[in-house]
């Protein structure tokens, strides 16, 4: 396998994985071929001897038909928060977590393609409370049934440096006296966006993988408020939390969707509805152990 895809891998999280994976001995002969709407937005990756970063539209199927030739395997990691309302999900959502996934299997079996490793959501499911959930079921969907050497990996927010989880609380701290929270008692387990880098990386050449569906998530469940408290303190700005209930919270939520990168809406508040944490034996695949939130987030969270 020397030719990967990564489809969306200049964020966050692809970042991460591009990262991990040029790192590792084996992939010294590798190319990573990493499309991106702004090349320029990808300058920290360009320096990877192994990333071959271009600008392309994805969501164009005779782009992604010539991105796609000469693969050996695809990574897709396109994904977004917020996507408008509709049913069963708004457009947003539909584009990027189900037509694209489509998209990508059409591609990659026209192209004789055959391992995809995706990056879904956990709690991801047909009949979640939230578009974003079952737009990330739909995608799976789109995906398993193209009979390709797939693994799926499902994981709880991701936290670590340039994250826009609780490097968000800790910003608002600084301006913030207080935080009137919605959803403040909604649960996650969060997962370090290195532990998640390295469980697509130990899967990309391993065919025990091949079929398999991986919750991520870190050591420890914690409530919403619980993580603005820790994120506000470890930034120097220790804040009270105000937990609204979801009459308010609705409202908040609809204000907050008129504000450019507002943080919150109306179906982010039906997500928490789920308790976003791992059931039963949950972790990493192949023995890792998660990183605890407390052992990395000070090193990143003082603003």
């Amino acid at each position: 396998m020397k030719n990967v895809l990564v489809i969306g891998g200049t964020g966050f999280l692809g970042s991460a994985i591009v990262r991990e994976l040029a790192r590792r001995p084996a992939s010294a002969d590798f190319c990573f071929t990493l499309p991106t709407r702004r090349e320029a937005g990808a300058k920290h990756l360009t320096v990877l001897p192994t990333a071959r970063v271009v600008e392309a539209d994805v969501h164009d199927p005779a782009t992604l038909a010539r991105l796609m030739a000469g693969q050996d395997a695809v990574i897709s990691l396109v994904g977004v928060l917020k996507g408008g309302e509709g049913e069963p999900y708004g457009e947003g959502f539909a584009r990027a977590h189900v037509e694209l996934p489509r998209k990508i299997a059409a591609a990659a079996t026209a192209a004789g393609v055959r391992r995809v490793l995706h990056v879904s959501a956990l709690k991801a499911a047909t009949d979640a409370p939230s578009g974003y959930l079952r737009s990330k079921a739909a995608g799976e969907a789109a995906l398993q049934t193209a009979g390709l050497d797939l693994t799926i990996f499902r994981p709880s927010v991701i936290f670590g440096r340039g994250d826009a989880f609780l490097t968000l609380f800790a910003r608002m701290a600084r301006i913030a006296p207080f935080f009137p929270l919605a959803g403040a008692r909604a649960r996650f387990q969060p997962v370090w966006v290195e532990d998640v880098a390295a469980a697509v990386a130990d899967s990309l050449g391993n065919a025990q993988s091949i079929g398999a569906t991986y919750e991520l998530c870190g050591p420890r469940q914690y409530a919403l408020a619980d993580l603005v408290r820790y994120a506000s303190a470890a930034a120097g700005h220790p804040r009270a939390v105000i937990g609204l209930p979801e009459s308010i919270a609705w409202l908040q939520a609809w204000a907050m969707e008129f504000i450019p990168n507002g943080p919150m809406t109306r179906d982010n508040v039906r997500s928490m509805r789920v308790p976003n944490v791992c059931e039963g034996d949950c972790g990493l695949p192949f023995g890792r152990v998660a990183m605890a939130l407390e052992a990395i987030a000070p090193t990143y969270l003082r603003v």
